[in-house]
């Protein structure tokens, strides 16, 4: 039987837009539905679950975004961090987003905290660094790809021995990878244009801004899931 991807969750989509007819669902969904339908995974609850599993029984991890912060330190967000390291030191495979990118950061011996410029919302471009033509999971992007982003804060320094693959004008490290299966993206691919029309109505409402759609980086989640599956962790049988 093949082991499922853990979708750890650290948060929700603000109530208007979880339950919009556009954009049904929380941030598990979401990224479930990115996954792909014949997907193995299964959720957990990381502020409040007793217990995480054992990194051997998973195929790999995607952590969700959050309205936390991860300077906050709350005692949840240091478990999983600790956890999310024990994933890393194992080769499982891991994907953070967003808060999920911040906390594998900060777990990794990174820094994190608030963005000088403030808060990063909407839809707009990223680009690749050259190291990310070699890696696994970004090579087959284009150099350049447009992506939803909200954040206010941000991994203002990689953990030692990060590799960085991505950036834009407002945010140098919008992907990072750390070992040789674990990355961080700052922005959301599993946003979709109406979640993220959501967000810019309710925090950024006399911007007149306007989402748009993101193909290309919302194609790293189901990317990720070959990655996990096909890897030693997601091929073992479960015991």
């Amino acid at each position: 039987m093949q082991k499922p991807i853990l979708i750890a969750v650290t948060g929700e989509p603000h109530p208007e837009i979880r339950h919009s007819r556009d954009s049904a669902g929380d941030f598990s969904d979401w990224i479930a539905a990115g996954l792909g339908p014949s997907t193995p995974h299964r959720c957990l609850d990381a502020r409040t679950s007793p217990a995480l599993p054992n990194p051997v029984d998973i195929a790999g991890v995607v952590v969700t975004g959050s309205h936390a912060m991860v300077s906050e330190r709350a005692a949840w967000s240091e478990r999983l961090g600790q956890w999310l390291k024990r994933c890393v030191d194992a080769e499982v495979p891991v994907l953070g987003i967003c808060y999920g990118h911040q906390l594998l950061a900060h777990a990794l011996g990174g820094r994190v905290g608030d963005h000088p410029a403030g808060l990063e919302i909407g839809t707009h471009a990223v680009e690749l660094t050259p190291a990310a033509r070699q890696d696994p999971l970004f090579a087959a992007l284009p150099e350049s790809f447009p992506a939803q982003f909200v954040h206010r804060q941000s991994a203002l320094e990689l953990p030692p021995g990060a590799t960085r693959l991505a950036r834009n004008a407002h945010e140098p490290h919008q992907a990072f990878r750390i070992g040789k299966c674990a990355w961080g993206v700052q922005f959301h691919p599993e946003f979709s244009a109406a979640a993220m029309q959501g967000y810019l109505d309710r925090l950024t409402p006399a911007s007149g801004a306007t989402a748009h759609p993101t193909p290309e980086a919302a194609s790293l989640l189901a990317r990720f899931a070959v990655l996990a599956l096909d890897g030693p962790q997601g091929s073992r049988e479960g015991t």
